[in-house]
């Protein structure tokens, strides 16, 4: 089973039953710096679900950083990527 969900705050509470969750909205943060990570992450977990593949309590989403911005017109080492998934 596959969930689709725009924001990953969903994350925490699907169910154990779903395989793999998928989503995006936070950009991966837009602008990251050295060290420190994303400046502005439009979740309330910050940085924590903002971009690649998360595994907690058995798990797994993908968060893409998509192509696109949101707010500011900038990105800045967060190089927008297009996820391909190959199930076999």
């Amino acid at each position: 089973m596959i969930l689709l969900s725009h924001s990953p705050d969903v994350f925490p509470k699907v169910p154990k039953e779903v395989n793999l969750t998928l989503s995006g909205h936070v950009h991966g943060g837009q602008v990251r710096l050295p060290l420190i990570g994303a400046l502005i992450v439009p979740s309330k977990y910050r940085d924590k679900y903002s971009q690649g593949l998360i595994e907690e309590k058995g798990k797994q989403m993908i968060v893409t950083k998509g192509i696109g911005n949101s707010i500011l017109n900038v990105r800045f080492n967060c190089v927008p990527e297009i996820v391909v998934i190959e199930f076999e």
